[in-house]
């Protein structure tokens, strides 16, 4: 009944308890129940004498059906959720009975969304893509290096088809825009049987963040509805899914190495100085790109050094 009330007030306009009642063909005692269930979901909405009730924002709730007749591939599955811990999380204990499945998930909200190294993701409820995608590779875990970068490809095309130019792409795992993070990526992995591994790619992508959404981020952010107002979050869902049939079809094919000169061209960091950090001691360098595996080119005093993706983060040097 939640999601049923949540999708007559989605346009952000009052309705009465009698109106919603009838509808949904309970009592006002009902519908009113249910509306503090949104105070648990951190909904803001008024209620008002005499009118009823009205979230705070209008919202474009996931819908199943519109996400898949916007895309030409299948999924053998898509589940959309109401509220979740975390995307990644739910999937990977779901996962051993999917093998050789694509399985997506999508979610209205995370109370416990995460980012890499163990942040938080700020998930607030109906404005954002919280996104966890599910894949079995063949081979081992260790020969899936790249497909992080792969994945952000992925998004940088789904941007472009969206009409957004300009991403860029930020070691090893991120996609920015105007040098502020409007998406990040988490893969987890499981080495389910000799020949082959699951992975799941995890994409949290801001749409519509506002301020008082944003004040536990700690970087400069920014969201799509900042370039396209009226971009459809259903559509971004479907061009997001769509591009990462694309990625993931195109690194089992041929792997990340196609794709490095590409990779360096969108590359936030390429031929700046940088500083690592993640070490006991920050390491300074210049980028100068990516390797087949995926893993940072870094040029410093000792020559080009090798680091593996996952172990550190990029920060441009002050």
């Amino acid at each position: 009944m939640l999601s049923q009330l949540l999708a007559l007030l989605s346009d952000g306009r009052f309705h009465s308890g009698d109106d919603l009642g009838q509808i949904l063909g309970v009592s006002r005692a009902a519908i009113w129940k249910q509306m503090k269930k949104l105070d648990e979901l951190d909904i803001p909405y008024s209620s008002v004498k005499g009118k009823g009730y009205r979230l705070q924002d209008a919202i474009e709730l996931l819908d199943q059906a519109s996400i898949e007749q916007q895309m030409s591939d299948r999924l053998d599955r898509l589940d959309i959720l109401l509220d979740v811990d975390s995307t990644n999380s739910w999937l990977y204990q779901r996962a051993p009975d999917h093998l050789g499945k694509r399985y997506a998930v999508l979610a209205e909200k995370q109370h416990q969304g995460r980012g890499r190294r163990g942040r938080h993701w700020v998930s607030p409820f109906g404005k954002n893509i919280y996104l966890s995608f599910l894949v079995t590779l063949p081979g081992t875990l260790a020969e899936q290096e790249g497909l992080s970068l792969m994945v952000a490809i992925a998004l940088e095309k789904a941007l472009l088809a969206l009409g957004i130019e300009g991403a860029g792409l930020k070691w090893p795992n991120d996609v920015y825009i105007e040098d502020k993070k409007v998406a990040g990526i988490l893969l987890e992995g499981c080495q389910t049987q000799p020949g082959f591994c699951q992975i799941v790619i995890g994409i949290g992508l801001n749409l519509a963040l506002n301020q008082q959404d944003a004040e536990r981020i700690e970087q400069p952010w920014t969201a799509l509805r900042h370039y396209q107002p009226g971009l459809s979050r259903n559509t971004v869902a479907a061009v997001l899914l769509q591009q990462l049939n694309w990625a993931v079809d195109e690194f089992q094919r041929d792997g990340f190495g196609p794709w490095m000169a590409y990779w360096a061209e969108r590359d936030v960091f390429y031929r700046k100085e940088v500083v690592l950090s993640g070490l006991a001691e920050p390491r300074y360098g210049v980028v100068k790109g990516v390797n087949r595996k995926g893993e940072l080119l870094l040029q410093t005093t000792r020559g080009i050094e090798v680091v593996i993706a996952g172990e550190l983060s990029v920060r441009p040097v002050n």
